[in-house]
């Protein structure tokens, strides 16, 4: 397909994200405070959506503590900042093996949930946006799998739906969108639908053009996306997902570095990303003609 330049385009900001990150980079938050005073900044900064994980605030480790996303999500509501509240729900699908002759003693650091539970925050902050992982793959370390089961992916997505919550598929394969538009085709998730392309991520689709340009050409042409790849080359993908029609994400779940030498803020990249976008002859939206382009209702806290 031609490149179809998107001039109107929207900056996700992603948070503290779940990676083993918090020890470093200074700058990445842990408690709900931080988190909060940070998808603050970076919706102050141009970000119309942040994407949330949680920590434990002592240690920094990823959670799925209910308390946490609570207090996350009502700081943000509750400041003068508007932005669109999207909520991870990548949690509890993490399948850590044992070693190669004993794969089944399974390590510790496995966290696997129902459906139900893996949920349960976004049921209970009902934000505009949650995240669902569309497939399964070996993810970075050595016997990590993100385990997202056709089964557990039609639960969770109808969870989603019945919930009037925005899904925004993650996909880190085209395999992953095959089975997303199966989902809509099987009226599960509504159509058009809203994707995120997860470039760059070991083992998944590598961050090259041509792998790009295939993961958009499989987007259908009704759906809106985003992309973004990790590290240094968060900030070229900016431009390239502009140039291929799409919009932003940027953040500290994905880069640490504003340079070489430089721990970046969540403000600070977002600012780059709107130099980058405008330096391009395009226009960067804010959260509500993010809302009336994906027909989102913001909605209070129950």
């Amino acid at each position: 397909m031609p490149l179809q330049m998107n001039r109107e385009v929207f900056i996700t900001c992603a948070v503290t994200g779940s990676g083993g990150t918090q020890d470093r980079s200074p700058n990445v938050p842990r408690s709900p405070k931080e988190i909060a005073d940070s998808a603050i900044a970076a919706g102050k900064a141009g970000a119309a959506v942040v994407h949330c994980h949680v920590r434990d605030p002592d240690t920094g480790v990823p959670s799925r503590n209910l308390r946490y996303y609570r207090e996350v999500t009502d700081r943000i509501r509750d400041s003068e900042t508007d932005v669109v509240l999207n909520l991870t729900a990548g949690m509890g699908g993490d399948m850590v093996f044992g070693s190669i002759d004993d794969p089944l003693a399974l390590s510790n650091s496995t966290d696997m949930a129902g459906a139900e539970e893996r949920v349960a925050h976004v049921a209970e902050c009902l934000p505009e946006i949650c995240t669902l992982d569309c497939g399964t793959m070996n993810f970075a370390e050595s016997n990590y799998v993100m385990t997202n089961t056709p089964g557990m992916l039609t639960a969770m997505g109808k969870m989603m739906t019945d919930l009037g919550v925005c899904p925004e598929i993650e996909a880190f394969d085209t395999g992953h969108l095959w089975y997303a538009k199966q989902l809509v085709e099987d009226g599960i998730l509504k159509s058009p639908g809203l994707v995120q392309l997860c470039m760059g991520v070991p083992w998944g689709a590598p961050d090259d053009m041509n792998t790009l340009m295939a993961m958009v050409n499989n987007v259908p042409n009704d759906w809106t996306f985003s992309a973004f790849s990790l590290g240094r080359n968060q900030m070229p993908y900016v431009a390239a997902s502009v140039l291929a029609g799409g919009n932003v994400r940027v953040g500290l779940e994905d880069n640490l570095l504003l340079e070489k030498g430089v721990f970046a803020t969540n403000e600070a990249l977002v600012d780059r990303a709107v130099n980058i976008i405008e330096k391009m002859g395009a226009r960067v939206i804010g959260p509500e003609k993010v809302r009336e382009k994906l027909k989102l209702s913001k909605r209070a806290p129950l």
